[in-house]
């Protein structure tokens, strides 16, 4: 199965309406457990899917993870918007990071912090201990 993302309706319309500086607020990346489902209308802010996120052990630490160097861009064959950050990484230690099956990306800067959208893996993952890995290429497109 492939990996997509989705966008949340909540950070269309703040990042439209100029309430959302990706350049300047921090943005933040976590781990959503196996049963986890996303729902672009519902999951607004990051209280909206808490319940779901992993435990904090083995090198994994909740609401932890920054997301560096935003890169917004124009396709230009289809006149559609993407923005972009750096690889997240993270490293299994003393035990096994995971089952994971999506991982949600926020804006902790905001009041509430915005959810701006969910990476789905689709398939689980896990860390095994000792090991790293690393989400390779997070794009969303703006839509």
């Amino acid at each position: 199965m492939a990996t997509t993302s989705t966008t949340s309706n909540r950070f269309l319309y703040e990042f439209a309406s100029g309430n959302i500086d990706l350049d300047g607020d921090t943005i933040r990346i976590i781990l959503m457990n196996t049963t986890f489902s996303f729902n672009r209308k519902t999951h607004d802010t990051l209280a909206d899917v808490t319940s779901d996120q992993l435990p904090g052990v083995f090198g994994y630490t909740q609401d932890a993870k920054t997301l560096y160097n935003p890169y917004v861009s124009r396709i230009d064959a289809s006149d559609k918007v993407t923005v972009s950050w750096d690889n997240p990484s993270w490293t299994a230690v003393g035990g096994d990071i995971g089952w994971s099956g999506a991982a949600i990306i926020y804006d902790d800067s905001t009041d509430d912090d915005i959810i701006i959208g969910c990476i789905d893996f689709g398939t689980d993952i896990k860390i095994d201990d000792g090991e790293s890995t690393q989400i390779v290429n997070i794009i969303f497109e703006l839509s």
